[in-house]
């Protein structure tokens, strides 16, 4: 049974950080894991991927430059740095899993199978 539990967020004030962790378990093989945010009113957004297979990542235009993801495989942990915060970053943000490890159409929510419970990152002074 594959679970992703979700950790971290909070209230952060503009040009803060935040660290978001994404804990996976019941995964036999290689996997990728997404990162996604959703604001009240917008579409849900990919914002970052890794894969464990071999630790390529992806980022969304919008994050790059701020935001650095990161997996431990002994862990089987996924982070989500967020730097450099700005009120537009405000989301409710999840993680998200697919088997095998492939990097194809890591920021599209359709690609994944298993979500994590979503946390709720807000930027605000």
């Amino acid at each position: 049974q594959v679970q992703l539990v979700q950790s971290g967020g909070g209230l952060v004030q503009p040009g803060g950080s935040v660290i978001l962790s994404c804990a996976a378990s019941g995964f036999s093989m290689d996997y990728t894991i997404g990162w996604f945010r959703q604001a009240p009113g917008k579409e849900r957004e990919g914002v970052s991927a890794i894969s464990s297979r071999d630790g390529s990542t992806d980022y969304a235009d919008s994050v790059k430059g701020r935001f650095t993801i990161s997996i431990d495989n002994a862990k089987n942990t996924v982070y989500l740095r967020l730097n450099n915060l700005t009120p537009e970053d405000t989301a409710v943000y999840y993680c998200a899993a697919d088997p095998y490890g492939s990097m194809w159409y890591s920021l599209s929510y359709n690609k994944y199978e298993y979500w994590g419970q979503g946390t709720q990152v807000t930027v605000q002074g």
